[in-house]
């Protein structure tokens, strides 16, 4: 079986990859480095540096004929979202429709969608947000992420194209570029590392739900080997973890001594949010394993590894 994953040597798709091909798959990489890393790559992954806009993937369809797709490539920050709506629509939108379609004319078995579960559901309405909650993004990029979980639908109602969509709650640990992807936990634990101010945005008091990567890839491959109906999934811990608690637990683990600094709360983020994950637990079996203290002693050991220098 081969998978084509799409951004394939950034933070999450990579440990993906490494997942898939640990299981047999062959695995097609589709990455344009803006924000992967080829330090990432797999070399046992066949890499194709293109943008999921471009034209020539068509092309790059016929040539690997892939029986999978699995779509991690996006444009992820938020702010940049805010700031910048159309790009943030020409990448998480046009280039899924471009992808969209070039999986329809090839007869995909199955397209695996990673949506985010921390940005679609806006302020909840209720705690833990199922599948079922009132989806009313706060932010650009939670907007763009669910229109094409509607894409997706209407591409399996109209041409038979099978899918799963797997909302991911606040993923953190090994890859996470603290330039790049933004990702709270690769920022503090690089600043900490180093010795740093460390800035909280807003009183901190603000929930995420956190899911160690490895775990989040493991929903990918069983998206993949597992039959289950065409629909959408949550991933999450069902439990909230405040930036303080997060900070705290982390300034344990890298003895960091300095208190921290708060600053302005950021524009089309939600207070709180943390997911139900019972559907894809019951459908295939899937759970988190890693405790929120273990992933972060695991990230902070990767960083003294390999980011401190950058």
């Amino acid at each position: 079986m081969k998978a084509l994953i799409t951004g394939g040597a950034g933070f999450i798709g990579s440990h993906a990859v490494d997942l898939l091909l640990e299981n047999g798959f062959q695995v097609v990489v589709v990455d344009d480095l803006s924000t992967g890393r080829a330090a990432n790559l797999d070399p046992r992954a066949r890499f194709h540096r293109l943008d999921v806009r471009s034209p020539e993937l068509a092309r790059l369809f016929e040539t690997e004929q892939p029986d999978f797709v699995c779509h991690y490539a996006a444009q992820v920050d938020v702010r940049r979202s805010v700031a910048d709506p159309l790009f943030d629509a020409q990448v998480n939108v046009i280039g899924s429709l471009n992808l969209l379609e070039c999986a329809r004319r090839a007869g995909i078995r199955r397209f695996v969608y990673i949506s985010t579960g921390g940005a679609v559901y806006g302020e909840p309405q209720y705690l833990p947000c199922d599948e079922d909650h009132p989806v009313n993004p706060l932010s650009q990029y939670g907007a763009s992420k669910h229109i094409v979980e509607h894409y997706l639908y209407l591409y399996h109602a109209n041409y038979g194209l099978d899918y799963t969509v797997l909302r991911f709650p606040n993923v953190y640990g090994p890859r996470q570029d603290p330039n790049g992807e933004a990702g709270v936990v690769a920022i503090f634990t690089r600043q900490m590392l180093r010795g740093e101010p460390v800035t909280i945005n807003g009183d901190g008091e603000q929930t995420r739900d956190f899911v160690y990567v490895t775990d989040c890839a493991r929903a990918n491959l069983l998206a993949l080997t597992i039959p289950h109906e065409n629909g959408i999934y949550n991933l999450g811990s069902e439990r909230g973890t405040s930036i303080n608690e997060l900070f705290s637990v982390l300034a344990g683990i890298t003895q960091y001594p300095l208190p921290p600094r708060h600053g302005p709360p950021k524009l089309g983020e939600t207070r709180y949010i943390y997911l139900r994950a019972a559907k894809i637990a019951k459908t295939l079996g899937w759970q988190p394993t890693t405790s929120l203290e273990d992933g972060l002693r695991q990230t902070v050991e990767h960083f003294k590894a390999f980011e401190l220098a950058s």
